[in-house]
């Protein structure tokens, strides 16, 4: 990647993002230790082993949420942590506290609602569902994480797969980091047979680069080139997404969002994040 494209989003980052992006980036470019990204999440860590705080930022609620525990693991994965044990264990206490007795969990609970939130999070994230507990399940079989609470989960995901995949591109791409990084290979591969047919058929893909609506793109489902489902993709198809992200870099060195956060504060930190996930993608696939 060319310099000014770094430097202009290092220093969005570092101008308008959070502790957390700002360690993030120091870890990805700069070579810094990954102690500065478990050190900065520790602070959204609650009493109870979840995360909340607004560590996804889109509701400022400070309870513990599972979606702000996938953020979490999310950020240790990414940061190539080694397992920060006694933090994800917490988690997964907390999570198997929280979930049904089958280890499906919601994205949220109803506590959020006495704080500011996008219009978005509403009720339907109340409902368990693969959107996050296929994703929160895949991330620590990445991890290596051995937990009641993750067996269970597994189990689950398993049996809600057999039933169809989701009709959602969100609970999608939960799905193939499940299908991605769980132990039982052959029971993965054959699942993962199906899913370049049924990925036209869901709600909030976004398959053409010049759709300006919100949606998740194939770069979102295959951020790097060595990515298991990268193979799912014309490669034309994975260029025009590519010119598309570097073209949506702003101004101000950051990438732009399009949805509504609940405030200004929520807003700059989405575009810190984005802008961190898109020097991330473009980085991978060698654009410059």
């Amino acid at each position: 990647m060319n310099d000014s494209i770094l430097d202009t989003a290092g220093a969005f980052i570092l101008r308008e993002g959070r502790l957390l992006e700002q360690r993030l980036f120091a870890t990805l470019f700069q070579a810094e230790p990954a102690t500065g990204v478990v050190d900065s999440l520790r602070g959204y860590q609650n009493s109870d082993g979840g995360f909340g705080h607004g560590l996804e930022p889109d509701k400022r609620c400070p309870d513990s949420l599972p979606i702000d525990v996938e953020i979490a693991f999310q950020t240790l994965t990414a940061a190539g942590c080694p397992p920060a044990e006694r933090m994800v264990s917490r988690a997964c206490d907390w999570l198997a506290a929280v979930s049904a007795p089958d280890g499906a969990v919601p994205l949220a609970f109803p506590v959020m609602e006495a704080y500011p939130r996008a219009v978005h999070w509403s009720d339907w994230t109340y409902a368990p569902g693969l959107n996050p507990t296929a994703g929160l399940a895949g991330l620590l079989h990445r991890m290596g994480a051995d937990h009641p609470w993750l067996t269970r989960a597994t189990d689950w995901c398993w049996a809600a797969l057999e039933k169809g995949f989701p009709d959602d591109a969100h609970a999608m791409s939960e799905t193939l980091v499940f299908l991605e990084h769980v132990p039982d290979r052959d029971r993965a591969e054959r699942v993962a047979e199906r899913v370049g047919e049924w990925l036209p058929k869901l709600n909030h893909y976004r398959a053409d680069p010049a759709d300006p609506a919100y949606g998740l793109t194939p770069l979102h489902l295959a951020p790097t080139p060595d990515s298991r489902w990268r193979r799912l993709f014309a490669d034309d198809l994975i260029e025009g997404h590519l010119d598309r992200l570097a073209g949506d870099q702003r101004p101000d060195g950051g990438w732009p969002i399009t949805w509504e956060p609940p405030g200004a504060a929520s807003t700059l930190e989405y575009r810190g994040i984005e802008t961190l996930r898109a020097l991330r993608v473009l980085t991978a696939y060698g654009r410059g």
